[in-house]
C-alpha cells in the first residue's frame, strides 16, 4: 500500500471523527446489563440497520439453549460480512456488547454518554463499546477507499462475555462461525491501550467449596456442627499456605499488570446458614446451627502451570483441615474452567497490527497478556483459530469502575489502526 493510499484512508478516518463520537454514545445509551442480559436485541437490531446501509449482509443469532438464554433474556448476537469483490482472507473483528451493572459512586448517568473534553463517560464505554464502534469506523472507511478489494470483513456484537461467553462466541464458535476455512484473522477490540497487542489470558478455574454440619439450636450450639466454622478454618489454611504459595508462582507471560504475573486467588462469595430474606423483611433470623456454607473461589492460572495440580492444590488444603477438625465433611463442585492463550509474537495478525500501530502513533507496539480471560479463549479452543488478537482503544482499568470513560482520540487513533491492518491484509 503507498503512502498515498495510506494518507488518504487516514484522513477519512478523521472525517469520520463525530460519527465515531455519535455512534459511541448511542451504544452506552443502549444499557445491555448483564446480568440478567437486557436489551440484547435492541443494541443488535441498532447495529443490524446501520451495518446494513453500509453494505454488510447481517445475521442475527439466538444462541438458544447456551447458559443464560431464556424466553425473557434472549442471547443475541449478530454477525455482519462485507464481501470485497475478489479472493482473499477474511478479517473478523469481535467485541461483546454486554456491560456489567452500574454499581455505585457515579458522579455522571452511566447510560447518559457524556462528552466532556475528549472523553465519553458512561457504562460500556470503555469495555468496550468504544472498541465496537472504533472497528465499524475502521471498516466502513476502508470500503469507501477501498470499494473493491480481495477477501471480507467480518464485525460481531457477541452476548455475555462478562458471564464467560457461553451465550455468545462461545455458541457462535461452535456453530463454526470462526471455522479457520471461513475467518482468518481475528481483532478483539479489548481496551488494552491503544499502543499494546494483547497476545493472550491467564488461565481460569472457577469452583464452589461447601463445608457439611449438622443444624441444632442456636441456645445448644454443642448439639449440632457449624459449617461456617469449618469454613473459616478453611479460610484460615488458605491465608497460612495457600496464598504464600501462589505468590511464588511466576510465569514469562507478558501479563498486566504486575501484580497479575502470579497466580492469584479471589473468593468471590460465601455464604452460610438460613438463607437471605427478601428485601422488606422485618423479622428476625431463626437460631440455628448453620449446616451448609459455601464459598466461589476464583483461581487465575499461569500458561506455565497445570490445571490438574491446580485442583489438587485445593484438594490437598481440604484434607489438610479434614486432618485436624474430626466432623469435618466437604466438597468440592467444578463451575467452568478456560486454559491459558497465548499467540505467537510472529503470527500474522500480531505483525500485521504492530507495523500499523508504528505507523500510526509513531512508536513500535508492546506487547501484553491479559489477566482476566475475553472471548479470545472460545476462538481459540474452540473455533481453533489461533490468528487472533485483543487491540483496542480504553484503559484496562477504567473497566467496571463508576465514571468509566473512553478518550475520543484513542478510539480515533485505534480506528486508524485496524484501518491499516485491513489495506494491507485485504488491499495487497
Amino acid at each position: 500500500m503507498s503512502d498515498k493510499t495510506a494518507s488518504a484512508l487516514l484522513a477519512d478516518i478523521s472525517k469520520r471523527r463525530d460519527d465515531l463520537v455519535a455512534l459511541t454514545q448511542d451504544l452506552i445509551r443502549i444499557p445491555t446489563l448483564n446480568p440478567p442480559g437486557r436489551n440484547y436485541l435492541e443494541i443488535c437490531e441498532y447495529l443490524a440497520e446501520r451495518l446494513g446501509r453500509a453494505g454488510f449482509t447481517v445475521d442475527l443469532i439466538r444462541a438458544e439453549g447456551a447458559w443464560g438464554d431464556s424466553a425473557a433474556y434472549p442471547r443475541w448476537n449478530l454477525v455482519a460480512r462485507h464481501e470485497g469483490g475478489a479472493p482473499g482472507d477474511c478479517v473478523h473483528f469481535n467485541s461483546h456488547h454486554d456491560v456489567v451493572e452500574t454499581g455505585h459512586g457515579w458522579t455522571r448517568d452511566p447510560f447518559g454518554a457524556a462528552v466532556e473534553g475528549d472523553r465519553i463517560y458512561g457504562r460500556g464505554s470503555c469495555d468496550m463499546k468504544g472498541g465496537l464502534a472504533a472497528s465499524i469506523i475502521a471498516a466502513e472507511a476502508f470500503i469507501a477507499t477501498h470499494p473493491v478489494y480481495h477477501g471480507a470483513i467480518e464485525i460481531s456484537a457477541t452476548a455475555d462475555e462478562e458471564s464467560g461467553g457461553f451465550g455468545g462466541v462461545a455458541y457462535l464458535a461452535e456453530q463454526g462461525w470462526f471455522a479457520p476455512e471461513r475467518v482468518q484473522h481475528v481483532i478483539i477490540p479489548e481496551p488494552l491501550h491503544k499502543d499494546r497487542i494483547c497476545l493472550g489470558h491467564r488461565g481460569v478455574w472457577w469452583a464452589e467449596i461447601e463445608t457439611k454440619g449438622r443444624i441444632a439450636h442456636g441456645s445448644m450450639p454443642f448439639l449440632g456442627d457449624s459449617a461456617v466454622r469449618h469454613m473459616g478454618a478453611v479460610l484460615a489454611e488458605m491465608e497460612a499456605t495457600l496464598f504464600p504459595l501462589l505468590a511464588t508462582k511466576r510465569t514469562e507471560m507478558p501479563v498486566i499488570p504486575e501484580g497479575a504475573r502470579q497466580s492469584t486467588l479471589n473468593i468471590n462469595s460465601i455464604h452460610g446458614g438460613e438463607a437471605e430474606q427478601e428485601a422488606g423483611y422485618t423479622g428476625m433470623p431463626a437460631p440455628c446451627v448453620p449446616d451448609r456454607c459455601r464459598i466461589v473461589i476464583d483461581r487465575r492460572y499461569l500458561i506455565e502451570e497445570d490445571l490438574a495440580e491446580v485442583k489438587r492444590e485445593i484438594t490437598r488444603l481440604m484434607e489438610t483441615v479434614k486432618a485436624a477438625r474430626p466432623s469435618f465433611e466437604y466438597e468440592i463442585r467444578d463451575m467452568f474452567e478456560v486454559r491459558p492463550t497465548m499467540t505467537d509474537k510472529d503470527a500474522p495478525i500480531v505483525r500485521t497490527t504492530a507495523r500499523a500501530i508504528e505507523k500510526v502513533l509513531g512508536q513500535q507496539a508492546g506487547y501484553v497478556v491479559s489477566p482476566g480471560t475475553y472471548d479470545q479463549k472460545h476462538i481459540d479452543r474452540i473455533g481453533r483459530l489461533k490468528n487472533c488478537i485483543a487491540y483496542g482503544p480504553g484503559i484496562l482499568d477504567l473497566a467496571h469502575q463508576p465514571d468509566e470513560w473512553i478518550g475520543i482520540q484513542d478510539m480515533e487513533d485505534s480506528a486508524k489502526v485496524m484501518a491499516l491492518v485491513l489495506a494491507e491484509l485485504l488491499a495487497g
